[in-house]
């Protein structure tokens, strides 16, 4: 009986160890991926299926190398860019990384506005004042009692997220022969190409790079030992593979869900149009499960954004301001745009896209600073690891390449 006990506790602490993961994951299915999942299963159907799981597959590698980031060096990668960057570049490299969580804020709290306006009737204007306050109240919270209450949170709302967004393909299942053959990379016309960089800008995400070593360090502090990093490296493995697992199926669940009950419907190139035929095709019980589903993705991932700005700005700028001002700020845009009556989901969509361009400024410094054996030691990357990173970055700047010329081309 005690060696029972004895193998088990281990185990549950290490089950205890995590969390940051789940936290970034969050960042992976906001109202930003809603728009563009759904957009793209309701005009493409399953085409753009291979964009998704290739996406998700990056993610993992690029969370994973982030928190190891923070737990091998004990700093943030904000941190160490600021520590290694003229003051000029580091405050143009701020000004960019400041523009993509703005870019991340809006995306949210349009999301969580557009749900409020399904479930209750709300002027989307009012919804984003509220989805503002309720943000402001859990990073009060994150403030007031730290990391692991907030993470609680988050992680009760990515669940519900979860539920939200995959339960109407249990009423209506999507074809597994049209799944497989989405696996096959291909486009179809500017259009699909657009979409997909809106994906890409929505899952691998850049200030979920910046942010997840931040989460691992202050849930974890610094491993000083090569046992204590061998330990944390491995509970924190798990941790990515599950949080993003979890993001990679909510995401491909959304477009399969489009795909299935919006291909060729009317009115389904908005959010508010689609949650109308998602209730049409499955039934009001789903059509009230997704929206509140989108406003927990709203809620937690405008929250996760906010913690990744002051990651950002304290790292790059040696510089911290009250959370509450910061939230106010950050507010501010996408109020302006839901004051002026922009169309919200095409908001989101080119907030998708602009994100997308981010992502090589995430990605190359987190290359080179996880490659450099003086930044971190023997945990520094090896061979694989380098061409595996190496290879996301080419592409990721060829599909922007891309979307221009086909943008500009028309």
């Amino acid at each position: 009986m005690t060696t029972t006990a004895g193998t088990k506790r281990p185990a549950a602490r290490g089950l205890l160890l995590l969390g940051p993961a789940l936290v970034a994951a969050i960042a992976y299915v906001d109202p930003g991926n809603v728009a563009a999942n759904l957009t793209g299963g309701a005009r493409y159907g399953y085409l753009l299926v291979w964009v998704l799981v290739a996406a998700n597959l990056i993610a993992g590698l690029v969370q994973y190398q982030s928190a190891k980031l923070g737990l091998v060096t004990g700093r943030t990668m904000p941190e160490l860019l600021g520590d290694r960057l003229r003051p000029a570049a580091r405050r143009a490299f701020w000004a960019q990384a400041e523009l993509v969580a703005a870019a991340t804020d809006l995306a949210e709290v349009i999301g969580g506005a557009i749900a409020l306006n399904l479930l209750f009737g709300l002027p989307l204007f009012l919804g984003g004042i509220i989805v503002g306050a309720v943000s402001m109240g859990l990073l009060a919270m994150q403030s007031r009692f730290g990391q692991r209450p907030f993470e609680r949170v988050v992680i009760g709302l990515l669940a519900i997220v979860a539920i939200g967004f995959v339960a109407g393909l249990f009423v209506n299942p999507p074809d597994a022969l049209s799944i497989l053959e989405g696996l096959v990379p291909r486009f179809s016309g500017s259009g699909s190409v657009l979409l997909a960089a809106s994906m890409l800008g929505a899952t691998v995400m850049p200030h979920a790079i910046y942010v997840h070593s931040a989460l691992a360090r202050d849930r974890h502090g610094r491993a000083e030992t090569a046992n204590d990093r061998t330990r944390l490296l491995k509970i924190t493995k798990i941790d990515v593979v599950v949080a993003l697992g979890i993001a990679g199926v909510v995401n491909v669940g959304m477009l399969l869900l489009a795909a299935v009950n919006l291909r060729n419907v009317d009115n389904t190139d908005s959010i508010a149009g689609a949650h109308a035929a998602i209730g049409a095709a499955l039934g009001p019980g789903i059509a009230l499960v997704f929206a509140i589903g989108l406003l927990a993705s709203g809620l937690a991932s405008t929250s996760v954004g906010s913690y990744a700005g002051a990651t950002i700005m304290a790292g790059l700028l040696k510089r911290r301001i009250p959370v509450f001002l910061r939230r106010f700020i950050t507010l501010i845009p996408a109020l302006v745009i839901l004051g002026l009556g922009v169309d919200p989901t095409w908001a989101l969509v080119i907030s998708q896209v602009f994100l997308s361009f981010g992502i090589p400024f995430a990605l190359v410094p987190l290359l080179r600073l996880t490659n450099d054996r003086a930044v971190m030691g023997d945990q520094a990357n090896g061979g694989f690891v380098r061409w595996a990173l190496g290879v996301i970055v080419v592409l990721v700047v060829v599909l922007n390449v891309a979307l221009i010329a086909l943008t500009i081309l028309g």
